[in-house]
């Protein structure tokens, strides 16, 4: 049965030669970085600890913030059996085994922590097949996942685990990295201060990015300290963290629209930098923002929608880099003109309206009667041609009998839209006068 308790056994030092970012891995909870919302004292993990008694959790973060790091240190600190799989690299055969070795240990009184790491690359059938083990308590389950959760994961497995958020490493955790990297090495990094500010601003966030840069610029012999553009060209730049199917893909558009609908063109610019300098396709992007001039400008400026149209049709000219500036162009157009849902409100009202009343019949004196038969029965008997009409305007009555007169669409005051709210109380005026 060694098999079953070497687990329990303390990870032995790292090799002398082993990479920093392994050399510098924490060795107790109080030494992960960034993560102080949940390891201390009044956290989700350090209550946990306090207590000595571990519930299955998910931890969700960004990829570099320590969640392998914490599932084993977790363990250590209640005293669970760690086992640790890939969902990249397990299947079905991996979990009955991890399940039954969990059984044949916990009758010898040992309790298992199973840490899964990527644990959303398993399918719906392969997290069903946790629940069991999860629920009569053979293993404590430790999930690691980079995506939301709630998309990713079965509702029934996320019910019997709590979700904890790790954040990405602000730059104070960031520099207490490179601070144990230089005591690790016993020298500083060969930097000058701004160097060392864009090192930290190109981890984005990721500890483990930050240590295997540090380790390269230790790799070698520089004659001096790197500035920044030095920096840069010893360096290869990182790649923007973004999957156009997962969850960055929508976090990032939704803050685009939101920025454009918040008439706010700085943040609208740079979230739109943010997703095609990361390789996100264009017209995916101008789809948005034609969503946008109609939603949210609508008709307070008539132009945003011939903006972004246009915009499509010069990046269908240009293509990529040169048309991307009439994308730039279009959305900086869409967060500075005035704003409006009106339209958008009127037309969810409307489409309510006609599911409610679909089968009302319109009066018959705006009907078409192109048959003698149709005009024997009255249709468009009465029908006033509004341009024979003093004004242009007839001041008709166009909804069905049974339906009262509807106001779906109330223009605001802002850009065209007030003159448009002026013409539509000159038509009411002068249509009540008619009536009357």
């Amino acid at each position: 049965m060694a098999d079953l308790f070497a687990a329990l056994e303390p990870p032995p030092p790292p090799a002398p030669d082993a990479p920093l970012a392994d050399r510098l891995r924490p060795r107790a909870l109080g030494d992960v970085v960034g993560q102080e919302h949940l390891t201390g004292p009044d956290g989700a993990i350090g209550r946990m600890v306090a207590a000595g008694r571990l519930s299955s959790i998910i931890l969700w973060g960004p990829p570099g913030t320590g969640k392998t790091t914490i599932a084993r240190l977790l363990a250590d600190a209640v005293g669970l059996r760690f086992v640790a799989i890939s969902a990249v690299f397990s299947g079905v055969a991996d979990l009955k085994k991890v399940f039954a070795e969990a059984r044949d240990a916990a009758r010898k009184g040992m309790r298992t922590m199973l840490f899964v790491d990527e644990i959303h690359r398993f399918n719906r059938a392969q997290q069903d097949g946790f629940l069991p083990a999860v629920e009569d308590g053979t293993v404590t389950l430790v999930g690691a996942t980079t995506e939301n959760p709630s998309f990713e994961l079965n509702a029934a497995l996320l019910s019997r685990a709590q979700v904890l958020i790790l954040h990405r490493l602000d730059r104070a955790a960031l520099e207490k990295l490179l601070e144990r990297a230089e005591a690790a090495v016993a020298r500083p990094l060969p930097l000058d201060a701004a160097a060392r500010d864009a090192l930290i601003a190109s981890a984005d966030g990721d500890g483990r990015f930050l240590l295997n840069q540090a380790e390269t610029l230790y790799s070698v012999d520089l004659p001096a300290r790197l500035d920044p553009a030095g920096l840069g060209n010893f360096l290869q730049r990182r790649v923007a963290v973004y999957d156009k199917d997962r969850e960055g893909h929508y976090d990032l558009i939704s803050a685009l629209h939101k920025s454009i609908r918040g008439s706010d063109p700085q943040a609208a610019l740079y979230y739109l930098a943010r997703m095609l300098t990361a390789g996100e396709e264009p017209l995916f992007l101008l789809r948005r923002l034609v969503r946008a001039a109609v939603e949210d400008v609508g008709l307070a400026d008539p132009q945003a929608l011939q903006q972004c149209l246009a915009a499509k049709d010069a990046y269908d000219f240009l293509g990529s880099p040169e048309g991307e500036l009439a994308i730039a162009q279009a959305c900086l157009y869409l967060a500075t003109a005035p704003k409006s849902n009106a339209v958008y409100s009127a037309q969810k009202a409307a489409w309510t309206a006609a599911r409610e009343t679909g089968s009302l019949q319109p009066p018959l004196h705006i009907l078409g009667a192109p048959t003698k038969l149709m005009r024997d029965a009255g249709y468009g008997k009465g029908y006033e041609y509004d341009h024979d009409a003093e004004d242009g305007f007839s001041g008709a009555h166009y909804w069905p009998d049974d339906m009262a007169p509807q106001r779906f669409y109330e223009p605001t005051d802002r850009g065209h839209e007030k003159r448009i709210a002026e013409r539509m109380a000159w038509w009411e005026e002068r249509r009540n006068e008619k009536r009357s």
